[in-house]
């Protein structure tokens, strides 16, 4: 497919009429929210300075990441001054700068149409100035206002005002200095005249792309088939042609302005290729400290497209089913603004039960287990096929980017069929000789017609210094405040876990 553009050259006095051509483009999208333009464009350079208009940009153009050079490194061209517009002409933007006047607004009344006067006392409009790129966990928000837009315009109309506009407005013909699209002015200098082709990148917000893992496990098993696919979003303001496109992924240090880390900040808190044609649709390399995925095929991308493409396809995973309970109940708004020692010496805090069982599957992502490639971070969905062959949603989780042999474990949701009691039976304190006792029982309820092992996850959190001195089941020490027993519990049977612990400091 063929982009067509204009540009506009001068070469000292001279204009030189406009010229249509088509451009390659390649993208490096980010998981980040922003992408790397890279365009070839012909330029017809005239000896000394030129000046060149183009008008094929994103409309989140970051103007200074801009380079423009000589593919073949045989012209030297450098930019004397670059100016970037992107705010082009829209019904907001000719009201704005008819505020105060009085202008036509064309008005239907039934089968008849009047034209009625009005006085704009306010547009309403907000400049792409107040606007800033809010990146949140998901990447999908659009440009997020700094102030609130929804203003809306004020007319005054037979000496009244109103909300809202009486008709279509009738705008007087456009400045001479109006863009229709985002653009960017350059004064180039050329050390000599001739053609040449040139290689222009900027670094644009408004492009990002993340993972998406379906998998599907029968109903009796836990060996798993997955399929990811890479899912881009444009929402740039352009549209990208059979671009050539590339995919990073990993935590590139990218420098956000004020506004976006405000925002961000209140926002809630990652193989075995498959396809046809004799290879997959995409491939991984390693670059730098990151993994750049390429799409082997030229794709097309819109604005406001959102885009997929199957990146890795296994069949054969052996997983895991793990159910953990984690008793230990908090409700956390009762201790806001507590420091940590005043939440340690709380007598009763942590003494709430909880009765949930958490479901967890885990797999390792090894060639042996039929994975064995970097995966990049992004939503895992997973699906159960009953005994009539349907496919029913069973939960999901979002995963980080995960280097090959490391083990997934995610949490999909809570067991219908296992319940968890946990209470304290015993408290002692003796404040004079630095010292403390707690015991506690946890009860655990199998309905499920088969035996199951859960892991019972206990947090002594009182304090660093701790002993368990008595206990009913064997436990393992997973971190320094952390006690994992695991524990077999039988079909509609009652298993009660005991331990007492002592804390010295």
């Amino acid at each position: 497919m063929t982009t067509v553009r204009a540009i506009w050259i001068i070469g000292a006095l001279s204009l030189l009429a406009g010229s249509s051509f088509a451009a390659e483009a390649a993208l490096t999208i980010y998981n980040q929210n922003f992408a790397v333009v890279r365009e070839v464009i012909p330029l017809d350079l005239k000896a000394g300075v030129n000046q060149i208009r183009f008008t094929d940009t994103t409309s989140y153009l970051e103007p200074g990441s801009v380079i423009l050079r000589d593919r073949a490194g045989k012209q030297a061209l450098v930019i004397l001054e670059q100016n970037y517009r992107a705010d082009p002409v829209s019904q907001e933007l000719l009201l704005s700068l008819n505020e105060g006047q009085t202008i036509s607004f064309l008005v239907q009344r039934g089968d008849q149409t009047e034209i009625v006067l009005g006085k704009i006392v306010r547009s309403g409009f907000v400049s792409r100035a107040a606007t800033i790129w809010v990146q949140g966990q998901y990447p999908y928000n659009p440009p997020q206002p700094l102030q609130p837009p929804n203003q809306q315009p004020i007319v005054e109309v037979d000496g009244k005002l109103r909300f809202g506009l009486p008709g279509t407005p009738l705008f007087p013909p456009l400045p001479s200095d109006t863009i229709l699209k985002p653009t960017l002015d350059w004064v180039i200098e050329a050390e000599k005249p001739g053609k040449t082709q040139a290689e222009f990148s900027y670094v644009t917000g408004g492009l990002t792309w993340e993972a998406d893992y379906n998998v599907v496990s029968a109903e009796t098993s836990d060996v798993l088939n997955l399929v990811g696919w890479v899912t881009m979003t444009n929402q740039c303001g352009k549209a990208f042609d059979n671009a050539k496109i590339k995919l990073m992924a990993g935590d590139v240090n990218k420098i956000q302005p004020p506004g976006l880390q405000m925002y961000a900040r209140l926002l809630p808190a990652n193989g075995v290729g498959g396809g046809v044609g004799g290879g997959p649709p995409v491939t991984e390399k390693p670059f730098e400290e990151y993994h750049l995925y390429e799409l082997h095929r030229p794709a097309t991308l819109h604005d406001q497209e959102t885009k997929q493409v199957e990146f890795v396809r296994a069949e054969g995973i052996q997983s895991k089913r793990i159910y953990v309970y984690d008793g230990m109940k908090v409700d956390q708004s009762r201790y806001q603004g507590w420091n940590l020692m005043s939440i340690r010496q709380d007598r009763d805090y942590g003494t709430d039960s909880n009765p949930k069982v958490w479901v967890m599957r885990e797999f390792v992502n090894s060639q042996v287990n039929h994975l064995g490639m970097p995966l990049p971070g992004g939503h895992l969905r997973f699906y159960m096929q009953d005994k009539d062959t349907n496919l029913e949603f069973t939960g999901e989780n979002v995963i980080q980017h995960t280097p090959r042999d490391e083990t997934i474990r995610v949490y999909t949701g809570s067991a219908f069929d296992l319940v968890g009691e946990r209470r304290r039976t015993n408290y002692r304190i003796d404040t004079n000789n630095n010292w403390m006792s707690e015991a506690f029982e946890v009860k655990l309820r199998n309905h499920k017609k088969e035996a199951v092992e859960v892991r019972v996850v206990e947090h002594l959190y009182r304090g660093a210094g701790w002993e368990i001195t008595d206990k009913s089941d064997d436990f393992r020490k997973i971190d320094s405040q952390t006690v994992e027993f695991r524990v077999p519990v039988q079909p509609d049977v009652e298993k009660v876990v005991r331990y007492a612990v002592d804390y010295r400091w």
